[in-house]
């Protein structure tokens, strides 16, 4: 990538967990980093730690399920930190439930978060990247991508994503931009407390036994995530696409 073009990063979901931990590791590699998040106020803590750290961060909210709001979004960004040139589709919720119990509304609020607006995120970002003839979307799916109880709109969403991050990598790589996605196994955030929470199960509970089936023997934080972002929007990642890494601490598939 050209060293004139100024490198600007968006995280979806980004104030807090794993999206406001990838936000601030990317702008300690050195991008200016949009800060996205339903509630742009619930940003002002992450863009606050990025900016005391001599960062340059950008809180934007915007609903990444809604078009309009997309566009708008990601125009402000280009017009205020530069090109987005780094996408990284974060922005999730669960509606956890079992299928009998599973409201049509359930589904399709995962769905359209996830799938829907990855979409429109990657659609919106992706002009500014083949100008550039360099850019680097980064989905997150999880290992629940691979089924797992209690989670068959999540599931399906995050299964999803895989399939759309390869015809991305097919369609845009002729542009210098690269699609990849990163599954997460078990990573402690609000939404693993939650689904503890679900389960009626203490957290702490809930961990320890996850933990029991992990190789390296300990949950994954949101810097094992932010790490792995901070490489694939990287230079050296260039020749690396349509993938999808499972970063869960050991063989998942």
């Amino acid at each position: 990538m050209s060293t004139d073009i100024v490198r600007a990063a968006i995280v979806t979901g980004a104030a807090r967990g794993i999206g406001a931990a990838t936000a601030k590791r990317l702008a300690a590699e050195g991008f200016a980093v949009a800060v996205l998040d339903l509630d742009e106020s619930a940003c002002k803590t992450v863009v606050s730690d990025i900016e005391s750290a001599g960062g340059t961060a950008l809180g934007v909210g915007a609903d990444v399920s809604d078009e309009s709001s997309v566009e708008s979004a990601v125009n402000r960004v280009a017009a205020e930190l530069g090109a987005p040139l780094v996408l990284v589709n974060n922005a999730g919720v669960i509606r956890d439930s079992m299928l009998f119990k599973m409201t049509a509304n359930d589904w399709d609020t995962v769905m359209n978060v996830h799938l829907r607006g990855s979409f429109l995120m990657s659609r919106a970002a992706q002009k500014y990247m083949t100008e550039a003839k360099w850019g680097r979307i980064i989905n997150l799916s999880s290992t629940s991508a691979l089924g797992n109880r209690g989670q068959a709109n999540y599931s399906a969403a995050k299964a999803g994503l895989q399939g759309f991050t390869k015809t991305l990598a097919i369609e845009l790589g002729k542009f210098g931009i690269t699609a990849n996605a990163i599954a997460p196994g078990f990573i402690e955030t609000e939404m693993t407390q939650a689904t503890a929470e679900r389960m009626g199960v203490p957290f702490e509970q809930f961990r320890d036994a996850v933990v029991k089936g992990i190789a390296v023997g300990r949950s994954g934080k949101p810097e094992d995530i932010a790490n792995t972002v901070a490489f694939l929007a990287g230079d050296g990642a260039g020749f690396l696409s349509g993938q999808t890494l499972y970063v869960s601490g050991g063989p998942t598939v």
